[in-house]
């Protein structure tokens, strides 16, 4: 058996298709059983074997704190991350996955587990107006993303930009982007499920491209970051980045440090038989 690789333009055409069916009021849901936070026929081998981390453990912030060294202290920490739930809200002018720019990118909840194992479930807008859920999952170098109209899930086609894994990459993602920001300052103490650290600095393009899958490229962008105080473990990252004129706002949650997630390939994948 070898894996299908559908072109681009037959699941864009699949994806039209079924958000064409729900109607201009509806939303047709498709990503895993019983979503990505859950275990099922999408996510099964232990991700992690440490106790989740508490960032609710009343951690007292130092408003006197030095900035840098606090980016400092985060940068080594994510580093260290064996596991983590991401939540990514986006808004503003659209950001496309695939390269007809026909499938904008909404949200998305997912999880990591080292090594470079993540599963998501993405909200995308169809053609402009219509919604419609797609799930990911990428292990190692290995992507599937699953198709609405047959329940499937196929190997990432040409044309298409989305790793999950990317969201989330302690080595190649957080930890230079923490440890190559410029210009941070401490903009105060914020109250986010207990005290974090608020500082801001501007990430380098290379950064920017890394934290967004790819999705945003050549240019450099301030970015808010929330650090809890104990751990100094990133728990919230917003930033807007520009494309043609155009502003998109990005905001991710990251939490569930530590936690067991379960990923494997996928039970369904489409499939066929080759010579």
């Amino acid at each position: 058996m070898t894996i299908r690789r559908p072109n681009g333009a037959t699941l864009f055409a699949e994806l039209s298709l079924v958000a064409a069916a729900t109607g201009l009021v509806g939303t047709f849901a498709y990503a895993y059983s019983d979503g990505p936070a859950d275990e099922s026929a999408a996510a099964a081998e232990t991700g992690s074997d440490d106790a989740p981390i508490d960032l609710d453990d009343g951690a007292v912030a130092d408003p006197d704190a030095d900035p840098v060294s606090v980016v400092g202290d985060a940068a080594a920490a994510m580093a260290g991350v064996t596991s983590v739930e991401f939540r990514l809200d986006r808004s503003g002018a659209p950001i496309y996955i695939d390269q007809f720019e026909s499938l904008a990118l909404d949200e998305l909840i997912g999880q990591f587990t080292v090594p470079t194992r993540a599963q998501a479930q993405l909200t995308v807008t169809v053609d402009g107006n219509l919604t419609t859920e797609i799930g990911a999952v990428a292990i190692d170098d290995e992507i599937w993303i699953s198709n609405p109209v047959t329940g499937d899930f196929e190997t990432l086609p040409d044309g298409f930009d989305i790793d999950p894994s990317r969201f989330f990459d302690p080595e190649d993602g957080w930890q230079p982007l923490l440890a190559n920001l410029g210009d941070v300052e401490l903009i105060g103490i914020d109250d986010r499920g207990g005290e974090r650290y608020h500082v801001r600095g501007t990430a380098p393009a290379a950064e920017v491209e890394n934290i967004t899958v790819g999705l945003v490229r050549d240019q450099d962008v301030p970015v808010d970051l929330w650090i809890h105080p104990g751990t100094f473990l990133v728990t919230r990252a917003e930033f807007d980045t520009t494309i043609d004129g155009a502003t998109s706002a990005w905001a991710l949650d990251l939490d569930r440090y530590g936690e067991s997630f379960t990923i494997r390939p996928p039970a369904n994948i489409r499939t066929e038989t080759g010579a």
